[in-house]
Formats: structure tokens, sequence, C-alpha cells
């Protein structure tokens, strides 16, 4: 009787554990993303869909928001993040190096903080 009892708490601790680790696969994600023009638009959305696990990429020039989503079993927020850095531009969270924003074309570049 005892075997029994630690094999139902074996399991039931083991499905709790489970159920509290699940990733969102259509986890919808807003950061704000430095450009200026349509030439930034292309270039920040490719940058995006680059990473694995981005559905959706939306890149708006006005407001300088960028709306994905994507799926948190296959990257994050921080993996986005790094991928836009690495093409010149600076989001909220990651800064682009000097280098990868001086390969930016004239009339991307930005003001910098």
């Amino acid at each position: 009787m005892k075997k029994i009892v630690l094999i139902l708490l074996v399991t039931f601790v083991g499905f709790s554990l489970q159920a509290q680790t699940k990733k969102n696969k259509n986890l919808k994600y807003t950061t704000e993303v430095n450009g200026n023009c349509e030439q930034c638009k292309k270039r920040i959305e490719k940058a995006a869909f680059s990473v694995p696990g981005v559905k959706t990429a939306n890149w708006d020039i006005s407001s300088h928001q960028l709306t994905v989503i994507l799926n948190e079993e296959k990257c994050s927020p921080s993996d986005l993040n790094k991928a836009i850095a690495k093409v010149g531009h600076d989001t909220k969270e990651v800064k682009a190096t000097q280098v990868d924003y001086d390969n930016l074309h004239t009339c991307c570049k930005y003001e910098r903080d």
C-alpha cells in the first residue's frame, strides 16, 4: 500500500512540475526599436524573422514599436533583442555595438542616447 501511495505522489509531483514550466507558443511581445525609415523597417523585420520561433514581426516607423508573436519554446525576447542589435538598431533592452551602428546607411543613423 505504501508503494502505491508513493508512486501516486511522485506521479502527481512530476505532472505539477511539468505544468509549471510550459512556455507560451504565441507570446505577443512589443518593444521599442530605434530607426528612421523604410530601409530600417525592412532590416529590423528581417532580423526579427531570422530568429527561430518568430511567427510575425511588424515595426511601426512613427512609433518605433516592434510587435512580434514568438514561440517561447524556440526563442526568447532576449534572443530577439540581440538579433536586432546585431544589425545596428538599439532596443530598449539591448544597445547595438558602435561598429554595428556605424555599418548603417547614412539615412538610417538615428540619434543615440
